[in-house]
C-alpha cells in the first residue's frame, strides 16, 4: 500500500464513480503506454495491480484490460467488479470461456490458468480481497449480480 491509498479507496467508494470508469480506463491505458508498461493509476495509487490480457471469445484478439489484483498463496486473484455495475465486464466473459490469458506484474509477463472461485472458497478469498480493497464490499451492494473472482495461477 502506498501513501495515496487512502485517497484512492475514497474516491473508489464515491457512488458517481462508475460513470467515470471509461475515463478511467482511458487514462489508465495512456499511462501504461507512455511508461512502457511500467505505472498505471492503481500504480499511483499504491494499489497492487495487473494487466490481464485474454483472448476475445467473439474476435479471437487479444484483450488487455489493467486490474486491481490481490497476491494471495502465490496467485493473483481478481474479482469482476466493474465499480458494482450492473453489467458483467467482458474481460470476465472472454476469461470464462479461455481459461487462461497472460498477466503483465510490473513489467514482467506471465502466462497463467484461471480458475472461477465459487462457494465457501470465495467467501474466504472474497474475506482476503475485501483488506486490499475494502470497496468491493461497496459494489457488491450496488449490484444484484455475484461478482465473480478468478485465481491465476502462474503457468509453468
Amino acid at each position: 500500500m502506498g501513501l495515496l491509498t487512502p485517497l484512492a479507496v475514497r474516491i473508489g467508494a464515491l457512488p458517481w464513480m462508475p460513470r467515470l470508469l471509461p475515463q478511467v480506463v482511458w487514462t489508465d491505458r495512456r499511462l501504461h503506454a507512455l511508461t512502457r508498461g511500467r505505472y498505471g493509476v492503481l500504480d499511483l495509487a499504491g494499489l497492487p495491480n495487473l494487466v490481464l490480457t485474454v483472448v476475445g471469445r467473439r474476435s479471437g484478439l487479444p484483450r488487455s484490460t489493467p486490474l486491481l489484483c490481490v497476491p494471495h498463496r502465490g496467485h493473483w486473484l481478481v474479482a469482476g467488479s466493474y465499480f458494482g455495475g450492473p453489467e458483467m465486464p467482458a474481460w470476465v466473459h472472454n476469461l470464462r470461456a479461455a481459461g487462461e490469458a497472460t498477466v503483465r506484474v510490473r513489467g514482467t509477463s506471465y502466462d497463467v490458468t484461471a480458475r472461477e472461485v465459487t462457494g465457501d472458497e470465495r467467501a474466504e478469498v472474497w474475506q482476503v480481497m475485501l483488506r486490499t480493497w475494502p470497496n468491493f464490499a461497496t459494489y457488491e451492494k450496488r449490484t444484484t449480480r455475484v461478482i465473480p473472482v478468478f485465481e491465476l495461477a502462474r503457468r509453468t
